[in-house]
């Protein structure tokens, strides 16, 4: 197992550890899992349940989607900035060729 794995698989089974503790049923927990998809994520989602003890499967459904949501509108920002920023190295190898 490599290190990420390692990394992963311990986020996930500290994620559905808690899940269970707060008395969600273990299968939400690895689909919690599966949809964040990072140990940074997972951890957050821990945090989350930890701090703020939800009551219901819809608020912590909500907090993971909200999660999810994020990291998408992190992920593409980065594409958005990397695209930009190759467009202007083209920009100015034309303004050079001129």
């Amino acid at each position: 197992m490599t290190s990420d794995q390692y990394m992963w698989a311990h986020a996930r089974d500290e994620l559905v550890q808690t899940v269970v503790r707060m008395g969600f049923p273990e299968a939400l927990g690895h689909e919690m899992a599966k949809q964040l998809g990072s140990p940074k994520a997972m951890d957050r989602m821990k945090a989350y349940l930890l701090y703020e003890k939800p009551d219901s499967i819809e608020l912590v459904v909500d907090e993971m989607l909200a999660i999810c949501s994020e990291i998408d509108a992190w992920r593409e920002k980065k594409a958005n900035e990397e695209t930009n920023a190759q467009y202007n190295v083209m920009l100015n190898s034309r303004r050079f060729e001129e």
